[in-house]
């Protein structure tokens, strides 16, 4: 049994992590996790996006990495920046595609890639831990 427990950093910018399992369940933990943070924050006005990201990303790890757990990260390294993680222990890197007018699924990092800023120019931040970055 995986018990999830949300942790705040101690020191450092602001932030919180949350082990979850790796499962579409989970998606709601994290958009509740983004949420809470974000209100903590007084910036709120960002939480669509946000939530959006962060589901889009552990949708990404459910359907392609072999894991029991992700860790799913919600930082405030700057005033204006939030930055948004769910890491996994695959180490294959997500590639975009483009999904067929009449496909289901496909669209996820282009969903976060539109929702998506980084360091002021347009871009999402997707590397090996699945970083997104809202606009504030």
């Amino acid at each position: 049994m995986i018990v999830t427990t949300t942790t705040a950093r101690p020191s450092g910018h602001p932030g919180y992590t949350e082990t979850l399992p790796c499962t579409a369940q989970s998606a709601a933990t994290a958009r509740r996790l983004v949420r809470t943070a974000l209100a903590v924050w007084g910036i709120e006005h960002c939480a669509d996006a946000a939530t959006l990201i962060v589901s889009e990303l552990v949708a990404n790890a459910v359907d392609h990495a072999d894991c029991r757990v992700i860790r799913v990260t919600v930082t405030r390294p700057a005033p204006d920046v939030v930055r948004f993680a769910v890491v996994d222990k695959c180490r294959t890197l997500p590639v975009p595609r483009i999904a067929g007018a009449n496909e289901e699924r496909g669209r996820g990092l282009a969903v976060v890639e539109e929702c998506a800023w980084r360091g002021g120019g347009r871009s999402a931040a997707l590397g090996e831990a699945g970083v997104g970055r809202a606009a504030m």
